[in-house]
């Protein structure tokens, strides 16, 4: 799967651009909602994005694109890793790769384009928000 395929389009005009994404199935939950974002993600400053919803944040170009509000992964054979106390489940896309809460409820979704490396290079800056979701009791084993 491509990350253009999953949720990521630029949007190019005259005179501005902006990354449009799409918030994911729970993107409402108040846990979502509140989320702060970091400002900075592998040296990229922050980015506009198409969605008002803060349940979605952009950096970079190539975007690095994250969503909160995903449907919490169910026990899985996938590369599960842990990074600054937080589980990911990693999975390689064609253009980059993705990497998932795992035990979180809703679970955030950080695309990486592979100009930025294997995604879990960029994790740790995402550990404090990951940090702020409900937990469900999983762990990777």
């Amino acid at each position: 799967m491509a990350l253009g395929a999953a949720v990521v389009l630029c949007v190019v005009s005259a005179c501005s651009s902006s990354v449009d994404v799409s918030p994911a199935q729970f993107a409402q939950s108040p846990a979502c909602r509140s989320l702060s974002w970091p400002d900075r993600v592998s040296g990229a400053e922050h980015v506009a994005t198409t969605s008002d919803s803060p349940s979605v944040a952009a950096w970079g170009s190539p975007a690095i694109i994250a969503r909160c509000g995903l449907p919490p992964l169910a026990p899985t054979t996938e590369e599960c890793v842990t990074v600054d106390g937080v589980d990911w489940v990693v999975r390689s896309l064609s253009d980059g790769s993705a990497a998932t809460t795992f035990g979180t409820d809703p679970a955030i979704e950080v695309l990486v384009p592979k100009s930025y490396g294997p995604a879990p290079l960029q994790l740790p800056v995402f550990a404090a928000v990951a940090k702020q979701l409900p937990t469900n009791g999983r762990h990777c084993s």
